[in-house]
Formats: C-alpha cells, structure tokens, sequence
C-alpha cells in the first residue's frame, strides 16, 4: 500500500478522515516518530480548509498520509472510497502525494492511549502515523 513517499526523510502531515472531524499527526521518518497536532472541523467529509492551510503551510510537509478504512478481512470498507476522495482532493490543492494507511484499529487504540472517545482523531492520526511509518518500504 506504501510508496516510496516520505523516503527522502522530510515531514509528512497524517490525516484521519472523517465526515465530521479530520484528526492531524505530523510523522518524522528520519526520527521514526509521529505525533498528534490537531483535529479541524469538517463538514460531509470536506474539511473546513480555512483551518487546513496554515497547518500545511508551517509544517510544509514533503508528502500526506490519508488513513485507509478497511474491514477486518482486508477489503476496502464504505469509507475507503471516501477516503480516497478525501486523499485526491488534498493532492490537487497541495500539490502533494499521497499515501494510504491502513487505519484499522487507529480510534479504538487513540482511545486505549486515553483519548476521550468523543475526540480521539488527533491520537487516531498519531497511530495511522505510526502505521505507516512501520509499513514504510526499506
């Protein structure tokens, strides 16, 4: 699922999705770490970009991570294909690539790590960053 996007060791903002909230980690490849910064609000799963872009614009991140919905067994979920419009939206207005990250499990461990259930996404994206920095190709 991993490109090779991040591999340069640059900043890469991380994203949990969602219709009404979009949790943001920043991961740090060359330190191997991710950490949560922040959740905006979204509205039917656009997020209010007035919030979004000064976050781009001080991290400037080298590639995104969009966290992936998949089921269980490994099939794309409904919200996969949400996601990914999600993920084709912020590629054209940054300017970026994106990668995917499978999600699986992200709220219910933000929450494990103490997150409130009721705003868990900033923790949910530190642990897709996590993920994907663990999945990240050699």
């Amino acid at each position: 699922m991993n490109t090779l996007a991040g591999r340069g060791g640059g900043t890469v903002l991380v994203f949990d999705f969602g219709m009404k909230h979009i949790g943001i980690a920043v991961a740090e490849p060359q330190a191997d770490l991710a950490r949560g910064l922040t959740t905006i609000p979204a509205k039917s799963g656009e997020p209010h970009w007035q919030a979004l872009d000064p976050v781009v614009a001080e991290w400037q991140p080298e590639c995104l991570v969009v966290g992936l919905p998949i089921n269980m067994d490994g099939t794309p979920s409904e919200g996969s294909a949400q996601a990914r419009r999600f993920g084709k939206r912020l590629a054209a207005r940054y300017d970026l690539t994106v990668d995917y990250a499978d999600e699986r499990l992200s709220t219910f461990e933000a929450i494990s790590r103490g997150a409130p259930p009721d705003a868990a996404h900033t923790q949910a994206a530190q642990v897709i960053g996590e993920t994907w920095l663990n999945e990240r190709l050699p």
